[in-house]
């Protein structure tokens, strides 16, 4: 049985406490309450669900928690709020780099782009004429 939930196609073979969290916004804790008010078991796999199961999952989810598109939209929605307002965070969300305090000086070298290149001192060589 394919079961699709918030426009996500859940894996049959995986328990379902894991396969929710294929949903983008429900992690394990979230997936965890979720089964414990659907009062379905952790361990069962999700194609041995009944469809009674499948239905209490998806209106738990769909009325009570933001997920997929629309969660996507309010973060973009936020990030787009911090640049407008000129904020600390949105400056650095605009030039792309680090944005809760970690250090650029040796790290986030991929985020800032530019060749990589060790620079150390070199072996000087002693038959070498200058």
């Amino acid at each position: 049985m394919i079961v699709r939930i918030a426009g996500v196609t859940i894996p049959g073979d995986k328990r379902v406490v894991i396969a929710l969290t294929y949903v983008f916004g429900i992690g394990l804790t979230t997936s965890e309450r979720i089964l414990k008010e659907a009062e379905v078991d952790f361990s069962v796999r999700v194609k041995n669900l009944s469809e009674d199961q499948v239905n209490r999952l998806r209106t738990i989810i769909e009325k009570q928690h933001k997920v997929e598109g629309d969660l996507k939209r309010e973060i973009l929605g936020n990030i787009k709020r911090l640049k407008e307002i000129g904020s600390y965070r949105g400056m650095r969300h605009t030039k792309n780099l680090p944005l809760r305090g970690q250090r650029t000086k040796t790290n986030s070298r991929t985020v800032r782009g530019g060749k990589r290149m060790t620079v150390g001192a070199g072996k000087v060589n002693p038959n070498q004429k200058t």
